[in-house]
């Protein structure tokens, strides 16, 4: 059997095994709320229905059912997941900037805003998700892989590499990131690391806030699904917020 083969059967395979538990939901729910709650009532110019908490062009924020304070930036636009080529097209919207300024509705839900480096950006492989509309997850950061990342930052370049420390059991690749605002993150996890471009489906990529000598910036992470474990990026995050509570 070619290697070609075995790779599309193992890609199989780990769909399989990953999706069993996930077999039974409603993988469009979230592309539900957006088209049939918080889009209408933008078109009404009503205020956003519950769980809707903005509406913009490109994307629309809600508040997930899990966590304190996590929200879920979701686009407008039928996109499947971090797989969906048009995530990597010229001219597309920079999701994980969206993400980042939306960070500040978690205000509704605490006293005050968690600090900046207690808020990482995260986006589930198409294997270890539940739903087929991509939705970036907006939330605090466990305590140690924040710890780990402020240790790790002076490592940190341009360029991809495997990192030599775990974070939360897991070795992720990792590179530095000066400006959400100015860079895909996407894009960059496509043309950076070897191979993610064709099978960008198996991925999890998260954006992390770090300093780099006093500078603000972000550790962008990411790590490919395995039969066994990876691919789910929201695991570095801590939906109790123990960095702000």
């Amino acid at each position: 059997m070619s290697a070609r083969a075995l790779a599309l059967g193992a890609t199989l395979a780990l769909a399989a095994v990953l999706a069993a538990g996930t077999a039974r939901a409603d993988r469009l729910a979230l592309w539900k709320i957006v088209h049939e709650q918080c889009v209408p009532a933008a078109d009404k110019h009503e205020p956003p229905p519950p769980p809707c908490l903005s509406v913009g062009g490109a994307d629309v924020v809600i508040k997930d059912r899990n966590g304190v304070g996590q929200l879920l930036d979701i686009p407008t636009a039928q996109v499947t997941g971090i797989e969906d080529p048009r995530l990597l097209g010229a001219g597309a919207p920079n999701y994980f900037a969206a993400a980042w300024r939306a960070r500040g509705l978690m205000t509704r839900y605490r006293k005050a805003p968690p600090p900046r480096e207690a808020i990482a950006i995260t986006v589930n492989s198409e294997f270890s998700r539940s739903q087929d509309q991509l939705h970036l997850h907006v939330d605090c950061v466990r305590p140690e892989v924040a710890q780990a990342l402020a240790a790790y930052a002076p490592h940190l370049d341009s360029e991809w590499r495997p990192m030599t420390e775990a974070l939360h059991g897991r070795k992720y690749w990792a590179r530095r990131l000066d400006d959400i605002e100015s860079a895909n993150p996407f894009r960059l996890l496509a043309d950076g690391v070897p191979g993610a471009r064709e099978k960008m489906s198996l991925w999890s990529l998260a954006a992390v806030p770090v300093q780099y000598d006093g500078t603000p910036g972000f550790a962008l992470i990411a790590d490919p699904a395995e039969l066994t474990a990876g691919g789910h990026a929201e695991d570095i995050q801590d939906h109790d917020c123990a960095l702000a509570p």
